[in-house]
């Protein structure tokens, strides 16, 4: 059985933040080509399904999720370019392209604050609380743990185990919130923590594991 849940930590990419598509797509736009939300979204389901396969199997989570997502994506847009490609997947992996905030956000955090203490964890470049506090919300967080700093990324057990001491709370007393299966619900529960999916593509619907939508959902699920 779960333990009383004292600590909420949080993934940042497509969880509190999402990515500047027309910053990281202006390659794809001077071509004239313009992807659209359905097939962001399509995409992101499949390479999310394929990295999970590869991920539990034994494969590192580095910033290869990103390189096959704009491979998957550039094949959905029939456009074929390795170069493009990677420069896509590397202006990606630069924390400060995830820098959009959903209405409401801080609003939730703080109320979700009133009940429990929170942190973030994230596979980042260094520079993650930077980029928290430009959006506005780096002061909700009592600990931030960037993989660029730690010197291991999800779901390997020591960032985990970072973030916990850093929050001084027993794996069983933190919930973490993440969107990818592999990298933060299979890396958390590992650790001995609870876990849940923040799913906004849908991914996982149909997975049968715990997971919500939006931050509205979250703040629901925990009775905020």
């Amino acid at each position: 059985m779960p333990g009383k849940t004292e600590v909420v930590l949080f993934d940042v990419g497509n969880t509190l933040l999402f990515p500047n598509w027309p910053r990281i797509l202006k390659p794809l736009q001077e071509l004239g080509i313009i992807p659209t939300r359905d097939q962001l979204q399509a995409t992101e389901r499949k390479t999310k399904k394929e990295w999970d396969e590869l991920v539990l199997g034994g494969h590192r989570a580095d910033r290869g999720f990103w390189y096959r997502f704009y491979g998957h994506l550039l094949q959905l847009l029939d456009v074929s370019d390795r170069n493009l490609q990677q420069k896509l997947t590397d202006v990606t992996a630069c924390s400060a392209s995830f820098d959009q905030i959903r209405p409401g956000t801080r609003q939730i955090l703080e109320r979700i604050g009133q009940n429990y203490r929170m942190g973030v964890i994230s596979n980042a470049d260094g520079r993650v609380a930077d980029v928290l506090t430009q959006c506005g919300i780096g002061d909700c967080f009592l600990n931030i743990t960037d993989s660029g700093v730690v010197g291991e990324e999800k779901p390997h057990p020591a960032i985990f185990e970072a973030a916990l001491r850093a929050m001084n709370v027993a794996p069983e007393g933190a919930l973490y919130v993440g969107d990818v299966y592999s990298v933060d619900y299979a890396g958390a529960t590992k650790a001995g923590m609870q876990a849940l999916l923040f799913d906004v593509s849908g991914t996982y619907r149909e997975a049968g594991l715990p997971r919500v939508e939006s931050l509205e959902e979250l703040s629901t699920h925990l009775g905020c």
